[in-house]
């Protein structure tokens, strides 16, 4: 049964002279005893049923137009969040995640730091590496040398991204170990590793050592 259907009957049934409790019982349960009390209320004093309209946006089923405009908005260049797009297409963050999840098949990915090449570079790389295969011998690339180095600290690197603690406020986590302390300078040593056909070893060091201690 329908909304206005149930306020029909308990504005009827109310008119007749039928108790709140009896309304309730005759509706076996359609509604709360708490709303058929509001809704009586309601009658008492302005004669009818007004109901005010829920709040938030109004609920919109995933239907194709909205899946296709949220696709579309998708495809232009203006970045969008799913807060922004929810506001745009007057939906919730919730059906907006579920079209993207969901409807479209769609995953989040966050922004890779890569090295800013223009056309000539990868063209020259290109170049290159075809040159490698075919002038370059088996015998000259057991001559070749790749090193690498590498600046270690005695605090070591950290990543906050991967430690979690629950507490209650900020104070109690610092206590639990949620602080991690850094030396501003600390004692640094660069280490140089070298690979070739014979294998890996160390080529040197800076000579800033790590302090022992």
């Amino acid at each position: 049964m329908k909304s206005k259907d149930l306020q029909q009957l308990v504005l009827s049934k109310h008119e007749r002279g039928d108790s709140i409790a009896k309304i309730f019982r005759d509706l076996n349960g359609a509604i709360s005893y708490d709303t058929v009390r509001r809704w009586c209320n309601m009658i008492e004093k302005t004669g009818a049923i007004q109901l005010s309209a829920p709040p938030g946006p109004p609920g919109i089923i995933r239907t194709k137009q909205m899946i296709e405009k949220v696709k579309t908005r998708l495809k232009c260049k203006k970045k969008v969040s799913s807060r922004i797009l929810a506001h745009e297409l007057s939906i919730s963050r919730t059906s907006v995640r579920r079209i993207l999840r969901d409807d479209l098949q769609y995953h989040a990915y966050k922004m890779r730091v890569v090295p800013l090449l223009k056309d000539e570079h990868n063209t020259k790389r290109k170049r290159f590496s075809h040159w490698i295969r075919t002038y370059l011998k088996k015998e000259t690339t057991m001559k070749i040398l790749f090193s690498d180095e590498k600046m270690f600290d005695i605090d070591g690197v950290y990543n906050s991204q991967n430690d979690r603690i629950w507490a209650v406020n900020r104070q109690e986590a610092d206590k639990a170990g949620g602080r991690k302390q850094k030396r501003k300078f600390s004692d640094k040593i660069m280490v140089w590793l070298g690979v070739c056909s014979k294998g890996v070893f160390s080529v040197g060091n800076s000579g800033y050592r790590i302090n022992e201690s």
